[in-house]
């Protein structure tokens, strides 16, 4: 186990020996390596834990002794695996008791972004991760990717972002446009307008004038959107898709086959009564892909600068 040191960067990984988690881990450590970041991987051994004991007849005490030693040996296993996988990646490994949403939110505070599965049972009786993911996007200040099971097989897939002009979104918009530099990705800008009455949905007449209108709106607000993301990445190929439907069914439709699906976690846009980060939940659960939850914290590691 290698030791970070405090100054270095950082991308921090949930993990309880699930298949999700895992699979989170190695998401983690192949974005650790292209920021050039340490990987610090952290099993939380939420204490009591309910149920049966860990060994029948032993105290709290033991009990508790037991759970970390089970959970050291399962991330001393995980760091050779690691080591052997990316043999140049500084990978720090941790185990911490308490609440777990609370206890990876805290921990991430000093990290570029904190990764867990989507869901799962770790191999530890009843260390739960992956089910706190919806408290973990509540309480972390830092972006957090949800590792879903789909996503591109062959890593050639676009980086979709979700564009509803606030400034969660242009944070969200940051961290999507970086993700796509350092990884050669097409970046695809979505922008959803819900703001009519449902029969305007239909392929039939009399819409055409109030559609144009839109698509010249919504384009005016990607372009803005977009400008200054643009210049510091010139090299990013950037696709702009308007959409009539509902924001969620709109990333959904796009983050098929995508490597990377980026929201807002929460926020209201410019052109009144547009809602995209309230999908962020959503999103974690439906999406094809891995997701990538953004808060407008003003840090500047939401954006990295080029290495």
């Amino acid at each position: 186990m290698s030791q970070t040191p405090a100054a270095q960067r950082w991308v921090m990984a949930g993990y309880d020996g699930s298949e999700q988690a895992r699979s989170a881990v190695d998401w983690a450590a192949r974005e650790a390596g292209s920021r050039g970041c340490a990987l610090a991987v952290v099993n939380v051994v939420h204490w009591p834990i309910p149920g049966p004991r860990l060994v029948p007849g032993t105290d709290e005490a033991t009990q508790e002794l037991t759970a970390r030693t089970q959970a050291e040996a399962l991330l001393a296993d995980l760091a050779d695996e690691l080591g052997k996988s990316w043999p140049e990646l500084t990978v720090r490994t941790s185990v911490e008791s308490g609440r777990t949403a609370e206890t990876l939110a805290g921990l991430a505070r000093q990290a570029e972004l904190l990764v867990i599965g989507e869901a799962g049972q770790g191999g530890l009786p009843r260390v739960v991760l992956g089910s706190t993911a919806a408290e973990v996007l509540h309480t972390c200040e830092r972006p957090v990717v949800v590792v879903r099971p789909a996503g591109s097989p062959d890593g050639t897939g676009p980086v979709v972002v979700g564009v509803d002009g606030s400034d969660i979104s242009s944070a969200a918009v940051a961290f999507a446009c970086d993700f796509a530099d350092r990884h050669r990705r097409e970046l695809v800008a979505v922008h959803a307008w819900t703001d009519l009455p449902m029969h305007a949905m239909e392929p039939t007449g009399g819409w055409a004038e109030d559609w144009q209108d839109i698509r010249r709106r919504g384009q005016e607000l990607l372009a803005e959107s977009l400008a200054d993301h643009a210049r510091r990445h010139p090299d990013v190929v950037v696709r702009r898709t308007i959409s009539l439907d509902r924001p969620a069914r709109a990333l959904l439709d796009a983050a098929d086959g995508a490597a990377l699906l980026v929201v807002g976690s929460h926020g209201r846009g410019t052109l009144g009564r547009l809602l995209l980060g309230s999908v962020s939940h959503a999103m974690i659960y439906h999406a094809p892909c891995p997701v990538a939850v953004v808060h407008a914290t003003g840090d500047s590691r939401a954006e990295p600068s080029a290495r």
